[in-house]
C-alpha cells in the first residue's frame, strides 16, 4: 500500500513546503495541505497521511468523514506504523512515525 520513496517525500520535504508557502504553524488547515500536495508534486495518494501528520485532531476527523467516507483512520494510522516498523533501520521514517503515533 505505501511506496519508500513517497513516504520518504512526505517525512523530509511536505513540512518544509507547508512552512515556506503559509509560515511556521503547529498545524495547517487541510486546504492548504491539499494544495500543497497537487501543487507541489507529492503523490496524492497519500493525501490521507498529510492529514495525519499536519491537521489538528478535530479536523482530521471531519476532513477524513467528507473526503475519505470509508477510510478507518485508525486502522490507516495502524498500516503506516506496521510499514514504518518494517523500514526500523531508516531514521528519516522513524521521524515520520513519530508524528503518526502523536497526531
Amino acid at each position: 500500500m505505501f511506496k519508500y520513496y513517497s513516504l520518504k517525500k512526505y517525512s523530509k520535504k511536505l513540512l518544509p513546503t507547508l512552512e515556506k508557502r503559509y509560515g511556521e504553524a503547529q498545524y495547517y488547515s487541510a486546504s492548504q495541505v491539499r494544495a500543497t500536495i497537487y501543487q507541489h508534486d507529492f503523490n496524492p495518494k497519500y493525501l490521507p497521511l498529510a492529514y495525519v501528520l499536519f491537521l489538528e485532531k478535530k479536523a482530521l476527523k471531519n476532513v477524513i468523514y467528507i473526503e475519505f467516507p470509508a477510510l478507518n483512520i485508525n486502522q490507516y494510522k495502524q498500516e503506516i506504523c506496521q510499514y514504518l516498523a518494517d523500514k526500523q533501520d531508516d531514521s528519516c521514517l522513524q521521524s515520520l512515525h513519530t508524528l503518526v503515533v502523536n497526531g
